[in-house]
């Protein structure tokens, strides 16, 4: 059944939109390009890493018994019989007691050798290393799967592969990883008074910033992009568009037509061909926004002011293209900061203000929500929560950043 403009909150609303949200689709892409990627499955290590047991300091692989009371003043006198080399799988000599073998950062540790004593902490007299400082049984060693164990999850399902996990996944001997194939977003933009970015606005015309902005925002999420112009306030030329969109899409975001103006179609157009869930949330900005589905792709209709739309993005439909994606645990950038000054706000409705951030202050750039310059000159948002009528100057606040 329709809800026309019977307004929701917002956590039903973010309910809604994930609920309506395909699953994620698995494919297999090479490692070296799973960055920005998020995982599917599991990723666990094949084997114990590092694989062998390895000193991380330049030093002299010793018994750690061996060094017990050692000091400046009375070091304790070890022999040195060799010398680890690199990329070698094991040393000639083992240590015994009384003896040490030198072994480089990275090298492995000898038989025999239970610690690492730093060169810092030695001096050597022909074959005889004066060890200066005791060490403890494992110390200045890698464990051979202190790392990582054989069949323990490195990287789990859900989690966006950063740069970092990149070098894990190559550690770990793997080639090929299973991720979450990236969603198709269609972007359509609608409105009489829209013109193309290359052109000249008449008096009563504006460019779409709109579409620019969502596909941006929708490709640094992870997902595909695709616009599909500027379509005028007319039923059979919209239809035509959103129905090449759901043919082509995993979910279609529709910019503008979504006020109460008669002439806005996309309630309309979505309801002929599906329903709508939702039309009307108790945000600011962004209360006309529409949730629907068409057969089984998500369709929303967004406020046509940018910042309007730009709140919509990070409130309402960024939970949905994380559902797609499978991705977990991934929060909003924040920072606390102090209230600059009083803001009133009205109850019953989650208001997002812009803000400005300086020196640990949250200054709130007012303006209406036609304006484009408040969302340069702002760096992030502050949330009032719908039970509030406002906060107060000096209040810790906590800043969602752009």
């Amino acid at each position: 059944m329709s809800r026309f403009l019977q307004v929701v909150d917002v956590s039903e609303a973010v309910a809604t939109a994930i609920r309506i949200s395909p699953a994620p689709v698995p494919e297999e892409v090479p490692a070296e390009e799973a960055p920005g990627r998020v995982l599917c499955a599991d990723v666990a290590a094949r084997e114990d890493i590092p694989g062998f047991d390895r000193s991380i300091v330049d030093g002299y692989a010793v018994k750690a018994d061996d060094t017990a009371g050692a000091g400046e003043a009375a070091p304790a006198l070890l022999r040195n019989t060799g010398r680890v080399s690199m990329g070698e799988p094991e040393s000639p000599e083992s240590v015994t007691h009384g003896t040490c073998i030198y072994v480089p950062t990275g090298g492995v540790l000898p038989e025999g050798a239970d610690a690492v004593v730093m060169t810092e902490q030695t001096d050597t007299a022909g074959e005889m290393v004066l060890v200066k400082r005791p060490v403890a049984y494992g110390e200045n060693v890698l464990m051979h799967d202190e790392d990582y164990r054989h069949g323990e999850v490195i990287l789990p399902a859900g989690r966006r592969i950063s740069p970092q996990d990149a070098g894990v996944l190559a550690a770990s001997g793997h080639t090929t990883v299973t991720v979450a194939k990236q969603p198709v977003v269609g972007v359509i933009s609608s409105g009489n008074e829209l013109v193309s970015v290359g052109t000249v606005p008449k008096p009563g015309q504006v460019r779409d910033a709109n579409a620019p902005m969502i596909a941006a925002y929708l490709r640094e999420f992870g997902c595909i992009p695709r616009l599909y112009g500027i379509v005028r306030d007319e039923h059979d030329s919209f239809e035509k568009v959103l129905a090449q969109a759901l043919r082509e899409c995993d979910a279609v975001l529709l910019s503008g037509g979504s006020s109460k103006d008669d002439r806005d179609m996309t309630a309309g157009a979505i309801a002929g061909q599906g329903e709508v869930l939702v039309h009307g949330i108790t945000l600011a900005p962004g209360k006309p926004t529409i949730i629907g589905r068409i057969g089984t792709t998500p369709v929303f209709g967004l406020p046509g002011h940018p910042a309007s739309a730009y709140v919509v993005l990070l409130v309402i439909v960024r939970p949905l293209l994380a559902r797609m994606l499978g991705e977990t645990g991934r929060s909003l950038v924040t920072t606390k900061a102090t209230l600059a000054t009083n803001v009133p706000s009205q109850k019953g409705r989650e208001e997002y203000i812009r803000v400005r951030l300086a020196n640990g202050v949250a200054h709130p750039v007012f303006g209406k929500s036609g304006l484009l310059n408040t969302l340069v000159r702002s760096d992030g948002l502050v949330r009032i929560p719908a039970g509030c009528e406002g906060l107060e100057q000096g209040s810790t606040v906590e800043v969602i950043l752009w």
